[in-house]
């Protein structure tokens, strides 16, 4: 047995964490040859409560490996020291607290009171001015609103008519008014009186109804009696200058003036309909509420709308605030008014300051920042509040309760006395250890086979986060980890540690909020899930702004949830999502940047680099398509194979694909020893060595000079792995047999299988073992011609079921129902690449 030095370490942690208890325990390890099953063996008089603390360490390491203990370890100090760095000074006084002795001033100290200083400064923030400033929004919804009030008035005008409409030096203005105003009654009276100049209708009389002739037709209209003993002056005035230009004009001219005004008079019933309409409006029922606005002459009304719409622009220039009473605003509006006497008649002001007033509103709005500036200028000229204590001054009674001002005065003496907080601590790590716990579980489940510079490299990325979010830096590399973990391991592995984060940082009191963390971390799981389908850096980058946008959208989306996105301060809300919206896309541009030296650095494959590697135009892959053209046209026919398998089994195509390309680089060692590139000559094996032995090692060393290629051009190791493990300790069958041959001639010669076998390993992936596999058939595919689909499936399967019963794949992770599927897809593939043609007929050659 050996016992772990850091586990000890751990309990050793937990035994200070509670030094209540004195009850001694040790942590042992059992291992046994096969499993490597770890086991905690406690001693029996441990406590309860140090077994509650200290049972996630055994049951986090229950299932982690041995050789990963260290990580483990590494793990647990690092995050715990990152995220627990609030317990390691904390006071033992706290505010409200009872003291446990008096405490005296060891001397004299001028101590500043906070509490005032602040409180004074509050005071001085509150009654710092206001800056406002002018909203456009609010002027552009006035104007568009006094535009379209005005217009509505311009359109019942253009239905009036012209206005005035006839000569003002034979009916005045006032007299044309009221002949289109007029009732029907008085219309048809002043009709009366033109016709037959019965001067009673000026006269206080009551006339009789009289049948009379229409001036302008002639015909006879029956006219009811009006009652006109209180005659309007405007009818007598209009009957009045009627009457002389009947005296001065022909009857033609008069008949002209009196259907002038019968059209005018319909015009104007027609705009008192559409005023009728109006009016059912909010602002219309107070503007148009009589019918002032068509009784303006045109070039009035053309002077009203200016003037208006030059009064609204220099009051907007000038502000309105929200608590302007309305009278200050009338008075306002009639002072520009009054400007514009000359131009505006009397009798339209009145009409005027109701549209004003109808439609301008507050438009300055408080500028938050100018505001703020403002207020931290006041009381940042405030001076520190302070309070002498003399030495021997009583700070704190025993039995008393410290006050916000003790706990000061105590802080500056340093009387707190600050300690570790280790049951603080004790809590973190357990909640850290069930965290690697549960990674680690999800890694096992995954069967995920990470080295220990894998996990280590998931610690440095996972720590990133916490390390920017406990000193107060709300952009924390969520989307550089996200980018990475998923590239480099996969979503499920990234997202799990995403989570495992998210849970971890959430409970923590840190000086970020929560709405920042779970939009970094939304940010963060989105690169993880897609990293991996990408195939391009270009591709990274459109991702990189996918990621921004994500983090500052369920950063607002939060906020509006919360009810904070929609305030005086919303700006600041935006402010903060746009910030965090450039963060995530700089972590990801970093990303990005880093992602090549962490691929070299910790021997990494991600999606674009094995894309890079499989392009044809990589130094390798040239020289061996030069040197060894027969090799590489077997490496891209068996690459076909493997992706097809590999793509139906759900494995690592891209792994296959560029592991394949470069199995086989090492027969550029010797071109000629391998049949595939003798194009039909002479075969060295039986011309040149004769000698069995010799041909194995030869054909055999193509692994061991492969590997050697591989290291010089810095191959990563899991395409490394390719290489020997393509062809197992699979037997060199033709130069074995061969040798036995020999030896029955010459019993001296000992044939060894060992010597005609390849070194290994066998096949440590799914992925490697489908390429054995496709190796194995390609040469016995290539070969068939005419045969059909069941003689060649049953070939792959023979070939299959030897390299299963030499168990070649028994750590490879295929199945035996794998294998059949494989051998299908193989057939199928070989049948794409043999299909018939169509036999075209000779054409005979001109003579």
């Amino acid at each position: 047995m050996k016992t772990q030095p850091f586990v000890k370490s751990l309990i050793r942690v937990a035994a200070i964490c509670n030094r209540g208890y004195k009850a001694l325990f040790r942590l042992y390890v059992s291992k046994t040859g096969e499993n490597r099953d770890q086991t905690f063996l406690c001693s029996s008089s441990m406590v309860n409560s140090v077994k509650a603390k200290c049972g996630i360490y055994a049951a986090c390491w229950g299932f982690i490996p041995q050789h990963s203990a260290v990580v483990f370890a590494i793990a647990l100090v690092t995050m715990t020291g990152v995220m627990g760095h609030k317990l390691y000074n904390q006071p033992q006084l706290q505010e409200e607290a009872i003291a446990r002795e008096t405490i005296v001033a060891p001397y004299t100290a001028s101590i500043e009171n906070k509490y005032k200083t602040e409180l004074l400064r509050e005071t001085a923030r509150d009654n710092s001015r206001q800056w406002l400033m002018l909203d456009n929004r609010v002027n552009e919804t006035v104007e568009q609103n006094l535009q379209q009030l005005l217009q509505q008035g311009n359109q019942v005008r253009r239905t009036a008519g012209s206005f005035p409409f006839f000569d003002t030096n034979i009916l005045h203005p006032l007299t044309q008014s009221f002949l289109r105003s007029a009732s029907e009654e008085e219309w048809k009276q002043l009709l009366i009186s033109l016709q037959d100049g019965n001067q009673n209708v000026a006269r206080d009389e009551k006339p009789l109804g009289v049948a009379v002739a229409n001036p302008t037709n002639g015909i006879l209209t029956q006219i009811p009696a009006v009652d006109i003993t209180t005659p309007n002056p405007d009818f007598k005035q209009a009957l009045s200058q009627l009457q002389l230009y009947r005296a001065t004009t022909s009857p033609q001219n008069l008949r002209s003036l009196i259907e002038i005004i019968e059209k005018k008079r319909t015009m104007y019933a027609q705009a008192k309909a559409k005023l009728a309409v109006i009016r059912q409006s909010k602002l219309g029922k107070i503007l148009y509420n009589d019918t002032s606005v068509l009784n303006f002459s045109d070039d009035e009304w053309s002077k009203i709308q200016l003037s208006i719409l030059q009064s609204t622009q220099l009051i907007l220039a000038q502000g309105i605030h929200p608590g302007l009473p309305q009278e200050n605003l009338e008075y306002v509006i009639n002072l520009h008014l009054e400007k514009l006497e000359s131009v505006i008649p009397a009798s339209a002001k009145v009409w005027a300051n109701q549209l004003l007033v109808s439609v301008l509103q507050p438009n300055l709005t408080i500028d938050e920042q100018k505001t703020e500036l403002q207020a931290d200028k006041a009381a940042a000229k405030i001076q520190p509040v302070m309070v002498t204590v003399e030495k021997g001054e009583l700070i704190v009674t025993k039995g008393q309760i410290i006050t916000a001002w003790d706990l000061a005065v105590l802080e500056n003496y340093n009387l707190i006395r600050r300690e570790i907080n280790w049951l603080g601590l004790t809590y973190l790590a357990s909640a850290i250890a069930a965290a690697i716990s549960v990674y680690a579980l999800v890694e096992k489940r995954l069967q995920i086979r990470l080295r220990q510079s894998d996990r280590f490299l998931v610690l440095l990325l996972a720590l990133s986060c916490p390390s920017l979010l406990v000193i107060g830096i709300p952009f924390a590399t969520w989307s550089a980890v996200g980018l990475l973990l998923g590239s480099f391991y996969g979503r499920k592995l990234g997202i799990t540690v995403m989570g495992l984060l998210l849970i971890l940082l959430l409970p923590m009191k840190l000086e970020v909020g929560n709405t920042a963390i779970i939009a970094g971390a939304a940010g963060g799981i989105l690169g993880t899930c897609m990293a991996q389908h990408l195939r391009s850096r270009e591709e990274l980058a459109v991702l990189g702004f996918g990621i921004s946008l994500t983090e500052g959208g369920v950063y607002l989306l939060f906020k509006v949830m919360l009810g904070t996105a929609f305030t005086p301060t919303s700006y600041l809300v935006f402010q903060e999502a746009g910030l965090l919206a450039l963060s995530g896309l700089g972590w990801s541009i970093v990303a990005l940047g880093l992602s090549p030296y962490l691929e070299k650095l910790f021997d990494l494959v991600t999606p674009i680099r094995l894309a890079e590697l499989a392009s044809p135009n990589r130094p390798l892959l040239k020289r061996l398509a030069k040197q060894a053209p027969g090799t590489f046209q077997h490496t891209l026919f068996v690459a076909t194979l493997a992706e097809a398998a590999a793509k139906e089994l759900g494995c690592n195509v891209d792994l296959i694909r560029a592991g394949t390309l470069y199995h086989d680089i090492g027969k550029m060692h010797d071109p000629m020893a391998f049949i595939e590139n003798q194009m039909g000559g002479p075969n060295k094996h039986e011309t040149e060595i004769n000698d069995p032995w010799l041909s194995a090692d030869i054909i055999k060393k193509h692994v061991s000079e492969g590997l050697i290629m591989a290291r010089k051009h810095s191959l990563p190791t899991a395409i490394q792995a390719f290489i020997p493990e393509h062809q197992g300790t699979m037997q060199i069958a033709y130069f074995y047999h061969q040798a036995q041959e020999l030896a029955k001639d010459n019993p001296t010669l000992q044939v060894k299988e060992a010597d005609f076998r390849y070194e290994g390993p066998i096949p440590q992936s799914r992925e490697s073992g489908i390429l054995m596999l496709a190796d194995s058939c390609e040469a016995a595919l290539r070969s068939l011609r005419d045969a059909t689909p069941e003689k060649a499936l049953n070939m792959v399967n023979n070939i299959l079921r030897a390299r299963w019963t030499d168990n070649q794949l028994s750590d490879s992770g295929l199945t035996r129902q794998e294998m059949t599927k494989i051998a299908e897809i193989f057939v199928r593939v070989w049948q794409q690449f043999h299909h018939k043609r169509i036999a075209y007929p000779k054409l005979k050659a001109n003579s």
